[in-house]
C-alpha cells in the first residue's frame, strides 16, 4: 500500500513516557521521517509519592504530534500509542479527573503490597496476572486508596491508566489494551479478562475499569477536539497500542524467542519475547502482553541511569551538572570489579527480581584505598550486575537467551556498553536507532492498519550498529562477584526492615534530586 505520490505510508508512534511524550513518524520501510517531544514534571509532594498531572501529559501528546506533523510532506495513515505501564487515575462519571496520575515510581502502597505478598495466594495471583505484587502496580494502589482515602475511593466511577485517559480524550472511548492491563495485577493473562479474585481484593467491579481490547484494536476516528488540537483529520484512525516495555522489544527487533531486549534509561529492564504467557515458579519475572500470540517475560529495575546521576551529584559535583562523559571517564580509571567494592544500587528501592520496596543502596567492601573513581565505577557495575540477576531469572523461567539487544541513553557510553556485556557474559548488539517504544508502536499500528504483513518484519528493519563481546577476563571477574552481589540483598533485608521501622523517629531523608526532564 502506498501513500501520497507513491511514497510508503506513514504512521506516527506516540510514546507517553515517564518524563516526556515523543511522537515519531515512520514509513513502512522503517525510516524515521520526523520526531518531536514535550516534557512534564514528576511531582513528589511527600516521601513515597510520585505523581503527574494528566492534563500536562495530554498537552504534551498534542504538542508533540502537532510539531511532528509540521515536518511531514505527506498525509498520516494513523496514530499508534505506547505508554509507561502501571499508572492509575481516578475519574468521575463524566470522565473528569479526581486524582493525579499515580506512576509506577510511586511507593505509597508498600505496606499493602507486602501484605498481599505474605499471604499464600500472593504468588498464585502473580502467576495468574503476570504482574508482581509490588507497590508499582495498580492493584496495591487501589488497596491504598480504599484504606487511606475511602471517600475518594467510593467517589471514583472509573479507574484508568494514563494512555486510557488520553485515548478517551482523543477518541471518546474508554478502553484499555491487553498489554497495559497485564501490568495492572487485575487481568488474568490466560483468559485475557479481568481476574475475579484480584477485583475482589481491590474492592472494585469490572464496571469500574475500561473495556478490554486487543493492542491492535483500531478506534476509527478522532474527536472534534483532538482533530482541532493536533491538526489531523477527524477520520484519522487510532491504534490503541501497548505498554512501552513490550513495544521496546518490538522496536529493537527482538521479536523472536531467545532474543532479549535490554534498556537502561532512568530505570532499566530485561525482556524476552515468548509465544505463550507464563511466570517462573519463584515469581522473579513479570509476563506482559504484546499481542494475543506474543508476550514478554522479564524484569524491570528502578535504578538505571539515575544511579550515575546520583554519583555525579554526590561524588563529583565539581564536574558540573551535565558532566556524564567526564563522570564515565573518571570511572574508567578504576579496575574491573572496582577493587573489591560492591554497590547495591537501590537508591529508589528496587523491583526485579525481588520485587520489594524495602531495599536501600549500600556500598560494601569500602577500604582506605578506594577513591571516587572506584565508587563511581562500582555504581555502574551495580546496575549491570542487577540486570544480570534479572537475566538469570529470565533463564530460570525456562527461556533460552541467544542474543541481547540494548538501547537507552547509556548506550552512548563505550564503558557502559562494555561493562554490560561483561556483566551479562553475552554479546550485546546495539541498534543504530534508539527510539524503541515509539518505533514499536508505529510497527504495531502498521500491522493493525494492514500496511505491513506482520510485526515480524521488525527483525529485518532494525539495523545493528555495533556488537560488543564480553572480555573473557572481565566477564570471569563479574561472574565471581555476582553470587556475592546476590547474597547481599538477603543479608541486608533485616537491616532494611529496621531502617524503615526507625525512619519516623529519625531526621527526614534529604530531598531527592528531581529526575531529568
Amino acid at each position: 500500500m502506498a501513500g501520497s505520490g507513491g511514497s510508503p505510508p506513514v504512521v506516527i508512534g506516540v510514546d507517553i513516557g515517564t518524563t516526556s511524550t515523543k511522537a515519531v513518524a515512520y514509513d513502512t520501510t522503517g525510516r524515521q521521517l520526523a520526531t518531536n517531544s514535550a516534557g512534564y514534571p514528576l511531582s513528589e509532594p511527600q516521601p513515597g509519592y510520585a505523581e503527574q498531572d494528566p492534563q500536562r501529559i495530554l498537552d504534551a501528546v498534542v504538542t508533540s504530534i502537532r510539531a511532528t506533523l509540521t515536518e511531514l510532506d505527506r498525509p498520516v495513515a494513523g496514530l499508534s500509542f505506547s505508554s509507561a505501564m502501571h499508572s492509575l487515575i481516578g475519574l468521575d462519571g463524566d470522565g473528569d479527573l479526581l486524582t493525579p496520575s499515580i506512576t509506577w515510581a510511586d511507593s505509597r502502597a508498600s505496606r499493602q503490597a507486602e501484605r498481599l505478598r505474605a499471604v499464600p495466594s500472593g504468588l498464585a495471583l502473580h502467576r495468574r496476572t503476570g504482574t508482581p505484587i509490588h507497590p508499582m502496580a495498580p492493584l496495591p494502589k487501589l488497596l491504598w486508596f480504599a484504606e487511606q482515602q475511602p471517600a475518594l475511593f467510593d467517589e471514583v466511577a472509573h479507574w484508568v491508566g494514563i494512555k486510557d485517559w488520553v485515548l478517551l480524550r482523543f477518541c471518546g472511548m474508554l478502553v484499555t489494551d491487553h498489554s497495559i492491563a497485564s501490568g495492572t495485577g487485575l487481568m488474568d493473562i490466560y483468559r485475557l479478562d479481568w481476574d475475579t479474585e484480584a477485583l475482589a481484593i481491590a474492592g472494585i467491579s469490572a464496571q469500574k475499569l475500561p473495556q478490554l481490547v486487543s493492542t491492535t484494536a483500531v478506534l476509527p476516528r478522532l474527536t472534534a477536539w483532538a482533530a482541532s488540537a493536533t491538526g489531523l483529520p477527524e477520520r484519522t484512525p487510532v491504534v490503541v497500542g501497548a505498554g512501552d516495555g513490550p513495544l521496546a522489544n518490538l522496536g529493537l527487533g527482538a521479536v523472536h524467542p531467545g532474543m532479549v531486549a535490554c534498556s537502561i534509561g532512568t530505570s532499566g529492564a530485561m525482556r524476552v519475547m515468548v509465544e505463550h504467557p507464563g511466570v517462573d515458579p519463584l515469581g522473579g519475572v513479570f509476563c506482559y502482553a504484546l499481542t494475543e500470540d506474543r508476550w514478554v517475560v522479564g524484569g524491570a529495575i528502578n535504578n538505571g541511569g539515575i544511579v550515575l546521576d546520583w554519583a555525579g551529584d554526590a561524588l563529583a559535583p565539581d564536574l558540573g551538572a551535565h558532566a556524564a562523559d567526564e563522570l564515565v571517564a573518571l570511572a574508567a580509571r578504576a579496575p574491573v570489579g572496582s577493587g573489591g567494592l560492591i554497590m547495591l544500587p537501590y537508591l529508589l528501592s528496587e523491583r526485579a527480581p525481588h520485587w520489594s520496596a524495602l531495599p536501600r543502596g549500600a556500598y560494601v567492601g569500602l577500604t582506605h584505598g578506594h577513591r571516587r573513581e572506584h565508587l563511581v565505577r562500582s555504581a555502574i557495575e551495580g546496575v549491570c550486575q542487577q540486570l544480570a540477576l534479572v537475566l538469570a531469572s529470565v533463564r530460570s523461567a525456562g527461556n533460552e537467551v541467544r542474543e541481547v539487544r540494548a538501547s537507552g541513553g547509556f548506550a552512548r557510553s563505550g564503558l557502559w556498553r562494555q561493562i554490560l556485556a561483561d556483566a551479562l557474559g553475552v554479546s550485546v548488539a546495539f541498534p543504530a536507532e534508539h527510539e524503541g517504544s515509539s518505533f514499536g508502536a508505529a510497527l504495531l499500528g502498521m500491522q493493525a492498519l494492514g500496511l505491513i504483513p506482520s510485526i515480524d518484519v521488525a527483525a529485518d528493519l532494525v539495523r545493528i550498529e555495533e556488537i560488543i563481546r564480553p572480555d573473557p577476563a572481565a566477564a570471569a571477574t563479574y561472574a565471581t562477584l555476582l553470587p556475592l552481589f546476590a547474597e547481599l540483598y538477603d543479608a541486608l533485608v533485616p537491616t532494611f526492615t529496621s531502617l524503615r521501622r526507625l525512619a519516623p523517629g529519625l531526621p527526614p531523608e534529604p530531598t531527592p534530586t528531581p529526575p531529568p526532564m
